[in-house]
């Protein structure tokens, strides 16, 4: 096995891994990192590939600023934030599960009725992979979806802060007792709890 495939391998072996950690994990901060570990070994590949400007761009743009904007977005919602119930949780697995499975199906279907035979790719151009390719490609041909990809991520920011202030404002928030109420009803000081008040004998 020669080092680029050696490479390849462990690039793919991250990439998964990092893949099912972030489906399965309970804590959305581990999530995220699983999420990281994904991107990452992605970088790998495009590496492997000599596509060192979409290594760099998946690496600030994504583990640098994407997964710092999850990272934020979990911390203002809280450690709880996707806490459901039994019957909910449930319930989103096994529609989300289905419905993945569904459209892997599909798509291997798709893919395998109209293979014939390995595909034979042309030499690549000296310009394929530059600064002046992927520039030409994104705000060319893929404007819209990248402009889409933006508005996605503005949506679930101001979702997450919406969801964030009503559950703020569900909570039951205790008024500060006042002097009076505290001086009379308050808790005892620790050095006054052997010392407890007695009443005035009646005259």
């Amino acid at each position: 096995m020669s080092a680029g495939s050696l490479f390849f391998a462990v690039c793919g072996l991250v990439c998964l891994v990092g893949a099912l950690f972030t489906v399965l994990a309970q804590n959305p901060i581990r999530g995220a990192m699983g999420l990281l570990a994904t991107i990452l070994g992605i970088a790998g590949l495009f590496m492997e590939l000599h596509a060192q400007f979409l290594a760099a761009i998946q690496l600030i743009v994504y583990a640098g600023a994407v997964i710092v904007l999850f990272v934020f977005v979990i911390m203002l919602l809280g450690p709880d934030a996707g806490s459901a119930g039994p019957g909910k949780a449930r319930a989103s697995r096994w529609f989300g599960g289905g419905l993945a499975a569904l459209l892997s199906g599909a798509a291997l279907y798709l893919v395998g009725a109209h293979s014939t035979g390995a595909t034979v790719f042309l030499p690549a151009r000296p310009e394929h992979g530059t600064v002046e390719a992927v520039g030409g490609m994104l705000f060319g041909k893929g404007l819209v979806p990248f402009e889409l990809a933006t508005a996605l991520l503005i949506v679930a920011v101001v979702g997450a802060i919406a969801v964030a202030r009503s559950q703020n404002k569900k909570k039951s928030v205790e008024k500060p007792e006042g002097e009076t109420r505290r001086m009379f009803v308050g808790p005892l000081h620790p050095r006054d709890a052997g010392h407890p008040i007695e009443k005035e004998p009646a005259k």
